[in-house]
């Protein structure tokens, strides 16, 4: 199934207000979907025989932080995360791409991850790429078996792939750089 005007236009008819929007232009045509029909949206893509999205290639996140004053100034768009789903079909030999837009932080308080369901009772493999998502990321996916940290130890404290990370000059008495 090709991401197309048609698509979007039958997903927007299935789940209403779930799906936001699409984007065509690009190269990966992608669809963004509210945080509340995540789940939903992904078990139909993968349900259902004419699109059969089985495979779960990877999620990522965009953080959308100008940390430049002077950048920051000029840049259209609020502060906030992008967690990306590529998928596939097998079957039909086709791919996919989804958007949910995030706040940095849950309820503007630093340090609170945001959240968002957890799709690993979709695909089996999104249990993997959650964890990296939610240990370099600070995503936090509700409904997940076992969301801990996979890369860094257990006691890191941030997520170091968000643009405002800093790196701590020292970790249990050993010093950095």
């Amino acid at each position: 199934m090709v991401i197309d005007q048609a698509f979007v236009q039958k997903l927007e008819e299935r789940f209403g207000e779930k799906i936001i929007g699409a984007n065509l232009e690009n190269v990966d045509h992608w669809i963004e979907v509210a945080p509340g029909g995540l789940v939903e949206v992904c078990r139909y893509l993968k349900e259902e025989p004419s699109i059969a999205w089985n495979y779960l290639n990877a999620i990522s996140v965009v953080d959308y932080l100008e940390t430049d004053p002077k950048k920051a100034a000029k840049v259209t768009w609020k502060p906030h995360l992008e967690v990306v789903y590529h998928l596939s079909s097998i079957q039909h030999k086709t791919t996919g791409v989804l958007k949910v837009l995030l706040p940095r932080w849950k309820d503007n308080v630093e340090g609170q991850p945001p959240e968002l369901p957890s799709v690993s009772g979709v695909w089996t493999t999104a249990d993997w790429h959650e964890r990296e998502v939610y240990d370099l990321s600070g995503v936090d996916f509700r409904g997940h078996p076992n969301l801990r940290r996979i890369l860094c130890p257990e006691d890191w404290v941030g997520f170091p792939l968000r643009k405002d990370y800093q790196m701590p000059l020292e970790y249990h008495g050993i010093r950095g750089r």
